[in-house]
């Protein structure tokens, strides 16, 4: 049996021993998932985790627990401690570009070597990031890359992992944290990752003013970037949202260069 179908027979098997309707947040755990492995007589990879983050990232959770949510709401999966996880109802799982945003062209000043020897998409979406500025672009504030892929474990979450930290300086002199996530591929965006950063900010660097953003390839060299808050909610939400293509000089011409001088935004 493939990983998509014997996870979607342990996460179906789990969910439906706690349901019962009008249920908004369903706490599970890791030994959960392997028992439930072993009572469906399913081998599970070394790495359990790989199950949660698949549902998270990669694929939606399987109809059947689709059409159990409250109406008007999708269920995500969050973490709840180590080896911990909840169910839970909320407005929006998934955070994808919108495909009518105008297009800003940058002049690509990412080094050809980097290029050439990016093992995967996220490590050359980051990339492209760190030497094109876009932080800096689209914050308008002055960032500087503090670690890559920071693990680490928040109280009440367990662990989370941060794809890149920048601090940022504006021109009043206010300090602030920029934890982001990067997507390539067919990984997709999860509003968890985002709620993860928040958390994390609050309690590693609770003296910074944090902004969590996120970017994603939308084809090689155009890249959606975001940026978040929470809502009345204490949802996710986006607050700003910015598409920038990466051009040789050349490809960017006088005429496009007076267009965004009249932009409002």
């Amino acid at each position: 049996m493939e990983n998509g179908n014997r996870y979607v027979a342990i996460i179906e098997k789990i969910f439906s021993s706690h349901f019962r309707k009008g249920m908004e947040e369903i706490p599970f755990n890791r030994e959960e998932i392997e028992a439930t492995a072993q009572e469906l007589n399913i081998q599970l990879p070394k790495n359990i985790g790989d199950l949660v983050y698949s549902f998270r990232y990669r694929t939606s959770l399987p109809a059947s627990i689709r059409s159990s949510a409250p109406k008007g709401k999708v269920w995500i999966i969050r973490p709840a401690g180590r080896g911990k996880y909840c169910f839970v109802a909320v407005s929006k799982a998934f955070i994808t570009p919108n495909p009518n945003l105008a297009i800003t062209k940058i002049p690509n000043a990412t080094p050809g070597v980097i290029d050439l020897y990016a093992l995967n998409d996220e490590q050359a979406l980051l990339a492209k990031l760190r030497y094109n500025r876009l932080t800096d672009v689209f914050t308008g504030v002055t960032c500087y890359s503090l670690q890559s892929h920071l693990r680490t474990s928040v109280k009440g979450m367990g662990q989370v992992e941060t794809d890149e930290l920048y601090v940022g300086l504006d021109s009043r002199g206010v300090h602030y944290i920029f934890p982001v996530q990067a997507k390539g591929g067919k990984d997709q965006l999860n509003v968890v990752q985002i709620e993860q950063d928040m958390e994390m900010c609050r309690a590693k660097f609770p003296q910074l003013i944090c902004r969590p953003l996120a970017a994603q390839f939308m084809e090689n060299d155009l890249i959606a970037m975001f940026e978040f808050e929470e809502g009345d909610t204490r949802e996710i939400v986006i607050s700003g949202e910015k598409h920038y293509r990466l051009v040789s000089p050349e490809d960017l011409s006088d005429e496009e260069l007076q267009s965004y001088q009249n932009r409002t935004v």
